[in-house]
């Protein structure tokens, strides 16, 4: 089974004595060049940390790529208007040519509750104002008529081929969004073995709701600093069911992250 490769952009960390903003451009271009599948932007409005809107980051690593794939990684879809961000995805994906990845999560509660506040959202209300999105946005994102949760009946256009849809969270609510509404599920920093039983059960509720079977992403996976030894352990993650691992900054020299990840990729 073929493993793809990802690694997050230079947007921010959850670090707040180590935010790590660099140049975006260089590194989407970076990842292209040594053969990266997919790069990666955080997203909040307010976090521990200094952090770089995602989809002005994802619309830039775009511009300056022809092949990586940009992703959301994660999208806090109820932290915006469903409208709004229908239209940046729609958007992002006629830019870009369909290269966009989503993923889409209800956000960590180690950030506390107040970019929340900030931009007039409930916080107690994000798993249900996620779901009530997730129900209406393959419409709003493809130009079709979709009526939003408080009756208001929009088309946008030009509408765009729906990306694929991924959802985050390792909680059985999580899980059970992911089944009922995306292509695949992401989860941080689980093992092989904890793949294998999450690829069961997901497998399980996809069937609950008559869906296909759901990828899986996997962020930050615990590697050995060795690419050889690194590699062996994603062979692990492949055979266990993972369809991609997104690799997390170490710190500010992001370009040892990225060609430590191509390192890996040439040896799998």
């Amino acid at each position: 089974m073929t493993l793809e490769i990802g690694t997050i952009l230079p947007t921010s960390t959850p670090d707040p004595a180590r935010p790590i903003l660099r140049d975006v451009r260089a590194a989407a271009r970076l990842a292209e060049q040594i053969g990266i599948d997919s790069v990666w932007s955080t997203d909040h409005l307010v976090a521990s940390a200094p952090i770089l809107d995602s989809t002005v980051v994802l619309a830039t690593a775009a511009a300056v790529t022809d092949r990586v794939r940009i992703g959301y990684g994660v999208l806090l879809l109820a932290l915006r208007p469903v409208a709004w961000a229908a239209k940046q995805i729609a958007t992002l994906q006629y830019v870009s040519g369909d290269r966009l990845i989503l993923g889409v999560g209800t956000g960590n509660p180690a950030h506390g509750d107040i970019g929340w506040r900030a931009a007039g959202a409930p916080f107690a209300e994000r798993g249900r104002r996620t779901d009530e999105a997730l129900r209406v946005l393959p419409d709003l994102v493809a130009g079709r008529q979709a009526t939003l949760p408080d009756g208001t009946e929009v088309t946008l256009a030009p509408g765009a081929t729906m990306p694929p849809l991924l959802v985050a969270g390792d909680g059985e609510r999580a899980r059970r969004r992911a089944a009922a509404y995306a292509d695949g599920w992401v989860a941080i920093g689980l093992e092989p073995r904890q793949i294998s039983a999450s690829v069961v059960e997901l497998a399980s509720l996809a069937d609950e709701y008559d869906r296909k079977p759901l990828t899986v992403t996997i962020v930050a996976p615990p590697l050995a600093t060795d690419p050889g030894h690194a590699a062996e352990q994603l062979a692990a993650y492949a055979e266990a069911g993972a369809e991609r691992v997104i690799l997390a900054p170490t710190g500010a020299e992001w370009r040892a992250d990225y060609e430590f990840a191509a390192k890996i990729k040439e040896q799998l």
